[in-house]
């Protein structure tokens, strides 16, 4: 297929101005592009990655590969790959061939979200994230931090190639955009709804129903409980502590619940997961800069973290198991987070009540 491309002059010599092009005119000399995400991949970065791959193959002909770095947990995430039938290779199988180009997405080297050899050189990241990576020596970059999605950078990309888009990969792309603006609190740009208008049409949308509603496991509901359990309030933050999650993709569901609750601005989950205390942030206030404040308080006790305005994540490591060891850096994370908010120390009070608890366990 013939690409529709946009130069201008610079000294006299012609030059790529749409994005796309400039994306795809430097992948003329590699045979193979393989595409990564962050850990756990997401619904954004399995979109993005899905529909990258459809863009270089229409328009250059060129062999792709999918990745997947850590398991996929989440019951919608795992419908998404099933339904879509999006074929992800392991990053520990892979091996690195000659003349191949890395395309991160939605996320950025060298963050803690990543497993695979540090060492392959990357051609290209693509992002949305205020999370800072190291972005040394990599010729292609489009980092939009205004943003609320990578897919919808991935939908203006074959906006501007005008090429077909097939109803999965519409769906695919469609459904990444779909979780990132539809969480609470919703953080959007002009073409994010763009994109979402563009690709609407060309989804399945029975398929979507599918993929919002896939069946959840007993261990979803047994992380919710826990959670409610172990709630408490410090002036407008509330933080959830969860002794044992089985996906660290819980963290994000219950802090998107616990920030809907009318009496606090700030909501933090924090479960322990494979060694860490997994983080996942939300404020229902402008210019909060959540992902900045989260990385400032965990970079201090040897975690990581990053995210958006209103929403963010992280990890911080946990020297054993030991109910001492995570109880103590469950107490230095609240101080330094209550530090940050400029909350002053003080003791919380639980969301529901050891009363309340009790009740309804004898009734």
């Amino acid at each position: 297929m013939t690409r529709n491309t946009s130069a201008s002059s610079l000294n006299g010599r012609a030059t790529l101005t749409r994005r796309s092009d400039q994306f795809l005119a430097g992948l003329a000399d590699f045979n193979l592009v393989t595409f990564v995400t962050h850990v756990h991949p997401d619904p954004d970065g399995l979109g993005s990655m899905l529909g990258l791959a459809h863009l270089v193959e229409t328009t250059l002909g060129k062999t792709t590969r999918l990745t997947r770095d850590g398991e996929i947990c989440r019951a919608e995430n795992q419908a998404m790959v099933d339904l879509l039938e999006i074929d992800l290779e392991p990053i520990e199988n892979v091996r690195w061939q000659d003349r191949e180009a890395l395309v991160m997405v939605d996320s950025q080297p060298k963050t803690g979200r990543h497993t695979f050899d540090a060492r392959v050189p990357i051609y290209a990241v693509i992002d949305h994230h205020q999370t800072p990576g190291d972005l040394t020596g990599i010729p292609y970059q489009d980092i939009r931090r205004g943003l609320g999605a990578t897919c919808s950078m991935v939908a203006s990309y074959m906006m501007e190639q005008h090429i077909e888009i097939p109803d999965r990969v519409a769906t695919g792309l469609y459904y990444g955009i779909d979780t990132e603006l539809n969480g609470f609190p919703r953080e959007a740009s002009p073409l994010d709804d763009t994109a979402l208008q563009f690709l609407y049409p060309l989804a399945n949308k029975d398929l979507l129903a599918r993929i919002r509603n896939a069946p959840r496991p007993q261990a979803f509901y047994e992380c919710i409980l826990q959670a409610l359990q172990s709630s408490f309030i410090y002036d407008r933050l509330l933080i959830s502590w969860v002794h044992e999650m089985d996906q660290p993709e819980l963290a994000a569901q219950v802090v998107d619940l616990m920030i809907r609750f009318e009496e606090v601005d700030w909501a933090v989950c924090a479960g322990v997961h494979a060694g860490r205390l997994i983080l996942s942030a939300r404020s229902i206030l402008p210019r909060s800069q959540a992902g900045e404040i989260l990385r400032q308080v965990v970079s201090k006790l040897g975690g990581r973290a990053g995210g958006h305005d209103r929403r963010a994540g992280g990890f911080i490591p946990l020297p054993s198991t030991s109910a001492t060891a995570i109880e103590q850096v469950q107490s230095d994370f609240r101080r330094r987070l209550l530090k940050a908010l400029e909350i002053e120390e003080c003791r919380g009070h639980r969301l529901v009540s050891r009363r309340e608890m009790l009740h309804n366990l004898q009734t």
